[in-house]
């Protein structure tokens, strides 16, 4: 009997033994939304706003180089204006044209320092966020775990998850428990009171 065979007939016997164990033990199934766990749990909002907080401040930083820049320009096209002046000795726009190479130079520094600044921050905050987002995706994981196993659960299905061509894995359960509310209470046990909208 070759290998292939033999999976076959392995393959055949599981498929007929599974119904007969289905009627020996009925298996217990629940479903949960993990989408809904993440975005609705108070830490990951949490971490959200700090995490706009953080890339508001880096605008501000960016926008204030960007005001530097901008006069820096400013004053290049007023040496501009000043070396096309036909009236202007050689030795004064030798002079002009020495200080408008010297503002170039300091205005393409200061645009690559300011493009540099913004990478690096932008790429440590996502960074930040992502292992934030980690942790908590694995504490949702572990409670669910932890309840599949109080709740004698056989298996527990993420109803949120897809597939790569964007369907739903779990398209039908017959008798499954979701516990996705429930779930989401304990999470957001612990959440601070929520503040009032424009300090009302």
């Amino acid at each position: 009997m070759t290998f292939r065979q033999l999976t076959l007939a392995a393959a055949t016997a599981l498929l007929f033994a599974l119904p007969a164990t289905a009627q020996d033990a009925k298996l217990k199934i629940a479903t949960v939304d993990m989408q809904t766990l993440f975005k609705q749990y108070h830490r990951t909002t949490e971490a959200q706003r700090e995490v706009n907080v953080e890339r508001a401040k880096i605008q501000q930083n960016n926008n204030e180089r960007l005001e530097t820049i901008r006069a820096l320009e400013g004053e290049l096209q007023g040496l501009r204006k000043q070396l096309d002046d036909p009236s202007l000795s050689d030795k004064r726009k030798q002079e002009l044209f020495k200080d408008f190479q010297m503002k170039t130079q300091e205005g393409v520094a200061l645009d690559r320092e300011r493009r540099e600044f913004l990478q690096r921050r932008n790429t440590a905050l996502n960074e930040k966020m992502m292992q934030k987002m980690r942790g908590i995706l694995e504490e949702i994981r572990k409670l669910v775990e932890d309840r599949a196993k109080t709740d004698a659960y056989d298996y527990v299905f993420d109803k949120s998850g897809l597939s790569t061509s964007q369907v739903p894995f779990l398209l039908y359960t017959k008798d499954a428990t979701d516990i996705t509310a429930g779930l989401l209470g304990v999470l957001n046990k612990d959440a601070p009171a929520p503040t009032p909208e424009g300090g009302k």
